[in-house]
């Protein structure tokens, strides 16, 4: 049995399916980085850099948003509010990353960030900015 997505207020839904796509491949990249820092593939320079807590946090924010964007395509009356969330939560942590990473990490860290980190920023704007229509009322 397959269930249908929920059904929500009638609106062109192609921004919150491309945020969504955004949102799966960065949670992909995401799982890539932590497998290699969990691995002891990638080190950083100096405390308070730890590749372990790094891969760590690089799983959780990437499981969240993986959730967020099959919420996203699954549920629209729900997936806007979720992306919303879901972004702001990773930009959060890629700003903890961040600063962390430009203290001790190494250059291809901090790259990495600098190419997510805008695109966080500018999928959080465009889904700010796709607000529902409201239909006209009938007269």
């Amino acid at each position: 049995m397959t269930i249908a997505p929920e059904s929500g207020p009638s609106h062109d839904r192609s921004v919150e399916r491309r945020v969504a796509g955004l949102l799966a491949f960065v949670a992909i990249t995401l799982a890539v980085a932590s497998v290699l820092h969990l691995s002891g593939q990638v080190h950083g320079r100096s405390e308070p850099f730890d590749p372990t807590d790094a891969g760590i946090a690089e799983a959780i924010i990437g499981v969240v948003l993986g959730a967020g964007a099959v919420v996203m395509l699954r549920s629209p009356a729900r997936g806007r509010a979720v992306g919303l969330a879901t972004i702001v939560f990773a930009i959060v942590g890629f700003l903890v990353g961040l600063t962390i990473t430009i203290e001790g990490g190494a250059a291809p860290d901090i790259a990495y960030h600098c190419t997510i980190l805008p695109l966080l920023i500018l999928s959080l704007i465009l889904l700010w900015l796709s607000r529902p229509r409201v239909p006209a009322p009938k007269r």
